[in-house]
């Protein structure tokens, strides 16, 4: 049965508030942020001790700790920020395992200096992804070094954003420390959109063997507005994103994404697999979760 998680991000309280709400909402496991009101873990402040004490408390309340969140701007163009980014982001992959995971996952990234989700001409280009597919190897052999896996997680106005790029990274890094995070909904543009169930397919036919862990959010058309869209919520960046352009990416059930296509395919090869479910504030939460659990459901997952 795939296992319903939920992003401790969304919870913004000390380290043991945080495990006892979403407990009492019967999750089944979490997707870790290193993010508690009352534990600094700054880069410099994260400790075997801190980490330990931090898997220790959700083991207590039987949530383990499905993988860890290290979303950062892997190839930000001030290379000052971006080596801040990627030694923040080794720090977590250092200590993974004394957090309960050994999954670390970041999205690629884009060149653009303002945003980490608004595409840049460079991102496109073979020097763009050259210096991806660089940054990405390097993390996969400091990953190999501590016995984790780094799961890179796709999106369309990043380097790595299409099946096609996806397929050419694993071609390049073919190894067994580097692996997908499934998340359909961020292959989708104004131009595959309207052909949801052929692009689903596409999708997990091309990239199924690579997955380790999957999000839940939801995909559809704009109203119209175009830039970045932001939630007003207590979160980082990542959490608060609800969309870029002619594309908006809600809580699962207020979009169109073929839901039960997509726990179909997902529950074939992986039927354990964490479903992490994200973008939604704390009170939308219970709703989010009776959606996805009704689905799973309808569909013998």
């Amino acid at each position: 049965m795939i296992q319903t998680g939920i992003f401790t991000g969304y919870f913004p309280y000390a380290l043991e508030e945080t495990a006892k709400r979403i407990k009492a909402l019967n999750f089944n496991t979490v997707q870790l942020d290193l993010s508690f009101k009352d534990m600094d873990l700054d880069t410099d402040s994260i400790t075997k001790e801190k980490c330990m004490l931090i898997r220790n408390t959700f083991e207590r309340y039987d949530l383990p700790i499905s993988c860890i969140s290290g979303y950062t701007n892997l190839v930000h163009p001030n290379l000052a920020k971006r080596k801040k980014n990627l030694d923040h982001l080794k720090k977590i992959i250092r200590f993974a395992h004394d957090l309960g995971s050994p999954y670390v996952i970041s999205e690629t990234g884009t060149f653009d200096p303002d945003s980490d989700w608004v595409h840049h001409p460079k991102n496109k280009t073979e020097e763009g992804y050259e210096e991806c597919r660089s940054v990405i190897a390097d993390l996969v052999e400091h990953a190999r070094a501590h016995g984790v896996i780094f799961l890179t997680e796709t999106y369309v106005n990043n380097v790595i954003g299409s099946v096609e790029e996806t397929l050419r990274l694993f071609g390049d890094i073919n190894d067994p420390h580097l692996g997908l995070l499934m998340d359909p909904t961020n292959y989708f543009e104004d131009h595959n959109i309207d052909n949801m169930d052929l692009t689903l397919n596409h999708i997990f036919d091309a990239l199924s063997d690579k997955i380790k862990v999957s999000h839940a959010k939801d995909v559809k058309r704009s109203s119209g507005m175009n830039g970045v869209k932001m939630a007003n919520i207590d979160a980082s960046e990542a959490h608060a994103l609800r969309g870029v352009g002619l594309i908006d990416l809600p809580a699962p059930g207020l979009g169109s994404l073929n839901y039960d296509l997509y726990l179909r395919r997902l529950s074939k090869d992986y039927p354990d697999i964490p479903l992490i479910i994200e973008h939604l504030d704390e009170s939308d939460v219970p709703r989010a979760k009776a959606f996805i659990e009704a689905k799973l459901l309808a569909n013998g997952c």
